[in-house]
This record gives structure tokens, sequence and C-alpha cells, in this order.
């Protein structure tokens, strides 16, 4: 089989880090297969993994011409038999050109937390996690597979250095060391972060904690803001934002607890880290086996009751600092569920058997669906370039970081704009 993957793009995040994975176990399973990406940092995690890349052009609209008709060449060029893209962007991308006009088969995997409108009806899907693969089945008319992200349990496992990232930013071992592996990002992310920061500083007054926010993203200066003032306040660097790291393991290990989630989540836990999933609006629950069914169902994230305040988290968080017992239990079994579900080797030989099915029967195209979806793209696209829609998306983004600095979270009205 020859089999074109495209990313939605290559900064460093667990939705790429998933397609490369995947991508490299189709490789050695005897497939050929090309990356297929705009130039960014996981370029070198592709050469890395022994991947064929092909650099797409860098076009800011979606769907992008350029790379429709580019896709639509290498697709003829190397006589490609599956297209796998990641996100809706990216499979509109390959749909408008190769799938549509050149009958390519076409596989789209949707990791982000919502069924979008746009994918086309005859696409098949990949969700990630059991209640999106709900949803989607009311609305696709072609296959639904549930993959939830998978994890290299070989790779990421508890013999990994611990001593590494705490010697590098000075951590002692008596310092109870809380880690998030995050993209530091508005959405999805910033509300984690900013209650993660406040649950801390609500704690370290009484326990020797440090938080260590790893990762960068538009959010970081706000967040440093935020951080120097909890660290003032205490006399000591309680919050530490050491930047991103393509290889996050050793952060990962260091941790006498990992807080975050979706597949960062999943990390921690194949490293043997006890865990606080965290979502948005306030959510946070601890993975236990009393929780184990409700992320099999919703995957590792969720939405709360959006209150402020971080008593929550921090009751949660200091229930585990008291309790090393319960954190080396915990930890035991977040690596015995990753290794019987989400293991990369078991996601490999999941997603090539869906190959085998979607090549076996290729939807048929028919062109009202492929028109409904050019309008909804195009109706997002003229309003994402609106200017008004524009500087009101900067004020509110301008209003949600002056609350993140300041530590008055959540902003009360930035989330009724549009």
């Amino acid at each position: 089989m020859r089999l074109l993957v495209y990313p939605h793009d290559l900064s460093i995040g667990g939705s790429q880090i998933n397609a490369i994975d995947l991508a490299a176990g189709a490789a050695a399973a005897g497939h050929d297969v090309w990356v297929y990406g705009i130039p960014g940092p996981l370029v070198d995690y592709i050469a890395e993994r022994g991947l064929k890349y092909i650099a797409a052009r860098p076009l800011h609209y979606r769907p992008a011409p350029s790379r429709i008709a580019q896709i639509a060449a290498i697709a003829r060029r190397h006589r490609v038999d599956l297209i796998h893209a990641y996100e809706w962007p990216s499979c509109l991308d390959a749909y408008f050109g190769a799938s549509l006009c050149l009958n390519v088969p076409l596989l789209c995997t949707v990791l982000s937390m919502e069924v979008m409108p746009y994918v086309p009806a005859s696409v098949p899907l990949i969700m990630g996690t059991a209640d999106l693969g709900e949803q989607a089945r009311k609305v696709q008319k072609r296959g639904v597979w549930v993959i939830e992200p998978p994890i290299d349990v070989e790779r990421d496992n508890p013999d990994t250095d611990a001593n590494v990232f705490r010697r590098r930013h000075q951590v002692s071992d008596e310092e109870f060391l809380i880690v998030s592996v995050s993209r530091l990002a508005l959405d999805l992310k910033l509300d984690a972060l900013v209650r993660a920061i406040d649950a801390v500083d609500l704690l370290a007054g009484a326990h020797p904690l440090k938080l260590a926010l790893v990762g960068d993203g538009p959010a970081r200066g706000a967040l440093e803001i935020r951080a120097k003032t909890v660290n003032a306040k205490h006399g000591r660097d309680v919050i530490l934002l050491p930047g991103a790291e393509m290889d996050p393991r050793c952060a990962y290990a260091a941790a006498d607890l990992v807080v975050g989630m979706g597949s960062s989540a999943l990390r921690a836990m194949a490293i043997g880290r006890p865990l606080i999933v965290q979502g948005e609006d306030a959510f946070s629950e601890i993975f236990e086996p009393a929780t184990y069914d409700l992320f099999l169902q919703q995957g590792f994230y969720g939405l709360g009751d959006k209150k402020p305040g971080a008593q929550k988290l921090a009751r949660q968080i200091e229930n585990l600092v008291v309790d090393a017992a319960r954190r080396a239990e915990l930890g035991v079994f977040g690596r015995r569920a990753v290794m019987e579900r989400y293991s990369l080797k078991r996601a490999i030989d999941v997603q090539l058997d869906i190959y085998r099915q979607v090549l076996a029967n290729p939807p048929a195209r028919r062109l009202s669906e492929a028109m409904h979806s050019a309008r909804l793209a195009l109706m997002l696209e003229y309003a994402n370039h609106d200017p008004g829609r524009k500087r009101r998306k900067r004020e509110r983004e301008s209003v949600i970081l002056a609350a993140a600095r300041s530590g008055q979270w959540p902003p009360a009205s930035a989330e009724t704009w549009v």
C-alpha cells in the first residue's frame, strides 16, 4: 500500500506526534509511506522515524488551493492508494483534489473535541473518544471508528531517567514537583494552565511544591507574568516555565505528579506517574479505578462547572502530596491501563485494518456534499478574515490574557464575544 499521511501541521503537539508514530508503524509493516505537511519543528522527528517527507505549500487559507493541487499531483506521481488526513482543514485539502477528482480513497482522523461539520459525509472518520464516535455516527454516512491517542509504551516507560530534568532546573529531592506538558495556547489549554498555577499558589505555603509548565505558545508571556507574581509572593521559584522540549520524557519522569490532558496525560501514565486529568471550565479529576470508565468514554479531557478559583484542584493535589503510597499505586495502575488499552502497537494494528476496510469499500463521491462542505468552509474563512470579527477576536484574546496575567480567573466576559 502507498500511503500519504497529512497531519494538520508539524508544530509540537500530541495529534501530530500520533500521526507520525502511526505512519512509522505502517512503514514498519512494509507499506510505502510519505508524510506531507507545512514545515515545522516535527520535520526532524519525521526523519528520526525513518519516514519520507514532502513539504507542503504554506498558504494560510482553509482549504488551500495550492495544497489541493499539490496533493493531487503527489497522489498521481506516487500512485498513492490512500490518503490519511488529520483534522478537517487537511481533510478538505485532500478531498477537493486527489479524492474528488482522482478518486483516491481518503480517511480522516479528528482528534479535536467536537464533530466538525466541514468534513463531507461520505469521508470515513477515526475519532479520538467513544463519545465523539457516537456523535459522528449520527452525521457520517460512511464508517466511523475510534482510536484513542496511542502511546509508544516501549519508548515511554518508567525506567526513563528522573534526575536529568530535576538537575537542569534545580529541583531538589525534597521538593514535590508537579509537571504539565502542554502547548501554552489560549484555546483548550489556558484554563487548565492558569488553574494549575493558582492551585499550587494555594498550597505552596504549606508544602515544598514546584510546578513546571513545559511548553511554548501565545499564552507564555501572560503565564510568565503570573508566575513571577506567585514566585515573589512565596520568596522562591514555585512556578517554572522552562519552554518546549522536543522530547519531554525526562520532564514526565522527573514529576512526582502530572497534571494534563489528552495524549500528554497518557504519556505520563506510560512513564508510571500519578495523574490529575484537566480540561476546561475548572474540570479536574484524579485518574484512578473509580474514574477509569469516565475517561474511556469521554477521553482524557472534560468540561467542569466554570466555578472561579482552584480549590478543587488544590484539594486533589494535596491529597496526593501527603500520600506517597497512593501515588505509587496510581502510577502502577496508569502504566497498566496504557499498556492494555492505549499502546501504539495495538493502535497500528487497528489502523491498518481500517485502511484495508476503506480500500475494500471506497465511498462514492457526491457533488452535493462537496458543494455543502465547500460552502461551509468558505463561509468560515470569510468570517475569519472579516475585519470586525478579527478585531473582536483580538479584544477577546486581550481580555483572556489580562485575566491570566492578573490571576483574576476566569475572565468574566470574553467567552460571550465572537
